[in-house]
C-alpha cells in the first residue's frame, strides 16, 4: 500500500465531513463551498485513477491489501477493474453534482453536507471493496445517511417514505449477510476474499440458497419486480441531490453486486438461474413503463422509467454474451448520468414552478428555455435517441440477449415505444405549448445550474457518438467474468 489512490479516494469525504463539524452552522456559504471542494479534489483523485488505469489489463488494478483480523479471514482489501472503475468514477462525478444541487438547502446546512460526504465514502467502498465483510460494511454505511437525507430535508410524506426504505433496503442487506456467512462457513477456504472466492469456486450442495439470499438482497436494491415499490415513493419524498444520487449510484451497487459476486462466485447456479432473472427484468422493463405512462407527477414518472432502465441491464447480465454484458456495464454509467440529469432538471424546475403536475405545467420551454432544453435532451437521451448514450447502451444489450432470449429480447424493443410515449408525452405537456396562465416570471438556469448539468450533458453526447473508449475499459473484464461462466 505504498501508494493508496483508492482508498485515499474512498476516504477523503470522511475526513471532509469530520471537518465541517469545526465550521460555525451560522456560515452556511462556507460550508457549502468547503463540501464542493472536497468533492472536487475527490474527483480529481479519481481522474487520476482513471489515466493511470492500464488498458487491455485483465484482473484488479491498485490493489491495496492488508490484514485486518487475520483469524477470521476479514482483509482490508480494495481494487477495481474494468466493472467498478466505470462505477466508481460515476460516484465521483454525481457527488460534486449533488452538493452544487444542494445549494439550495436552508435548514441544518452543515448536517446535509455532512451526510452526504457520508454517503460517497459508502458508494466508493462499495464499488472498490474485494472483501465480502468490508463490502457489507460500505454497503450499509450508504444507507443510514440516505435516511436522513430523506427524512429530514424531503417532502410532505418523508418520514414514510424513509422508513420504508430503510426497512426494504435492510431486509435485503439481512438477507445478504446470510448469504455471506453461509459461504464463509462453507467454502472450506476459511476466508472473506472475494478474489479467492471467485479463483476457487463455490460446489457446495447449498449453493442453491445462497443464490437465492443473494438475489433477493441484490434485486431490491436494483430494484427488480417485484420489489421495487420502496423506490417511487423514496424519489418522489427525497430532495434533489437525494434522487440523483438514489437512481445514479445506489440503484448500481445492486446490479454491480450481481456482476461481481453472484455470477463470478456462484457461476454455475447464475448460469441455471438466468432465465428466471430474465423473466423478472422483462417484467420490470414492462410494468415500468406502463406504470411511468399512468403517472401525473413528473418526478413519480422518472422514478417508475428507472424501474424499466434498469430491468434492461438486468437482462443484459442474465444473457451472459459479451455484447449484452459490455451493454449492461454501459447502460449503468448510462443510466447513472441520464436519469440523475433527469431528477436534477426536475428537481430545478420544482424550485421555480412548485408543483411537479405535468398538467400544471406547460410552456416552461417559453418560461426557462435553458433548463426546459436541458431537460427535453435528458428526455431524449433516456427514450434512447440515436447518437445519445442511452442508444448504445440499449442496442448493446438488445443485440447480445436476443440469442440468448429472443421472446424476452422482442418484449424489450416493443416496450422502448412506450418509453418514448410517456417521455414525449411529457415533453409535449410540461416544456411546449404556452404558458399556463397562473405562472409569472421564472429565472432561467443560474451558473451554478448550468455547471452541475454540463459535465452529464457531455458525457452523455460523447458516449453516444464515440463508446469505444469507454468499452475499453469495460471489455477485459467482462471477458475475465465470461471466462468463469465458461470454467463453470
Amino acid at each position: 500500500m505504498s501508494n493508496p489512490i483508492i482508498t485515499t479516494t474512498i476516504f477523503l469525504p470522511l475526513l471532509g465531513a469530520l471537518l465541517l463539524q469545526f465550521i460555525p452552522r451560522s456560515k452556511a456559504n462556507l460550508i457549502r463551498t468547503f463540501a464542493l471542494l472536497v468533492t472536487l479534489i475527490d474527483l480529481g483523485l479519481g481522474i487520476s485513477v482513471l489515466t493511470g488505469y492500464k488498458l487491455g489489463l485483465a484482473g484488479m488494478q491498485f490493489v491495496e491489501k492488508a490484514s485486518w483480523i487475520p483469524r477470521a479471514g476479514i482483509s482490508y482489501h480494495v481494487g477495481l477493474d474494468g466493472i467498478s472503475l466505470p462505477l466508481f468514477e460515476l460516484t465521483l462525478l454525481l457527488t460534486v453534482v449533488a452538493v452544487l444541487a444542494s445549494w439550495s438547502i436552508k435548514n441544518r446546512v452543515r448536517e446535509h453536507y455532512s451526510l452526504m460526504l457520508l454517503l460517497a465514502v459508502g458508494m466508493l467502498g462499495t464499488f472498490a471493496a474485494l472483501d465480502f465483510v468490508l463490502f457489507y460494511i460500505f454497503w450499509e454505511l450508504v444507507l443510514i445517511p440516505m435516511y436522513f437525507i430523506i427524512g429530514i430535508w424531503g417532502g410532505e410524506n418523508r418520514n414514510y417514505a424513509a422508513v420504508k426504505f430503510f426497512l426494504y433496503t435492510l431486509a435485503g442487506s439481512v438477507l445478504m449477510l446470510v448469504g455471506i456467512l453461509t459461504l464463509y462457513f462453507t467454502s472450506g477456504l476459511g476466508t472473506f476474499d472475494m478474489v479467492k472466492l471467485m479463483q476457487a469456486g463455490y460446489h457446495s450442495q447449498l449453493a442453491t440458497f445462497i443464490f437465492i439470499t443473494f438475489f433477493l438482497g441484490f434485486a431490491v436494491k436494483v430494484p427488480m419486480w417485484p420489489f421495487h415499490t420502496w423506490l417511487p415513493d423514496a424519489h418522489v419524498q427525497a430532495p434533489t441531490a437525494g434522487s440523483v444520487l438514489l437512481a445514479g449510484v445506489l440503484l448500481k451497487m445492486g446490479t454491480y453486486a450481481f456482476i461481481r459476486i453472484v455470477v463470478q462466485i456462484l457461476p454455475t447456479e447464475f448460469t441455471r438461474f438466468a432465465p428466471v432473472i430474465a423473466a423478472f427484468a422483462i417484467i420490470s422493463i414492462v410494468y415500468g413503463a406502463y406504470t411511468a405512462l399512468a403517472q401525473q407527477d413528473l418526478k413519480k414518472m422518472v422514478a417508475y422509467s428507472s424501474v424499466s432502465h434498469m430491468g434492461y441491464v438486468m437482462l443484459g447480465i442474465a444473457a451472459l454474451t459479451p455484447v449484452a454484458l459490455n451493454g449492461a456495464v454501459l447502460q449503468m454509467v448510462n443510466h447513472g448520468l441520464i436519469t440523475g440529469m433527469l431528477f436534477l432538471m426536475v428537481g430545478y424546475i420544482y424550485e421555480r414552478t412548485h408543483t411537479r403536475d405535468i398538467a400544471k405545467l406547460g410552456g416552461l420551454s417559453i418560461k426557462i428555455p435553458i433548463l426546459g432544453g436541458m431537460f427535453v435532451f435528458a428526455a431524449l437521451a433516456s427514450l434512447g435517441l440515436p447518437g445519445l448514450s442511452g442508444f448504445v447502451g440499449e442496442l448493446l444489450i438488445l443485440l447480445g440477449s436476443y440469442g440468448a432470449f429472443k421472446i424476452f429480447t422482442i418484449f424489450a424493443v416493443l416496450t422502448l415505444a412506450l418509453t418514448s410515449f410517456y417521455l414525449i408525452r411529457a415533453n409535449q405537456n410540461a416544456m411546449f405549448g404556452m404558458p399556463q396562465s397562473w405562472m409569472g416570471d421564472f429565472k432561467d438556469a443560474s451558473g451554478r445550474e448550468l455547471i452541475s448539468a454540463l459535465p452529464l450533458i457531455i458525457l452523455i453526447a460523447a458516449i453516444g457518438v464515440y463508446p469505444k473508449p469507454f468499452l475499453h475499459y469495460i471489455d477485459p473484464a467482462v471477458n475475465t467474468v465470461l471466462q468463469i461462466i465458461r470454467g463453470s
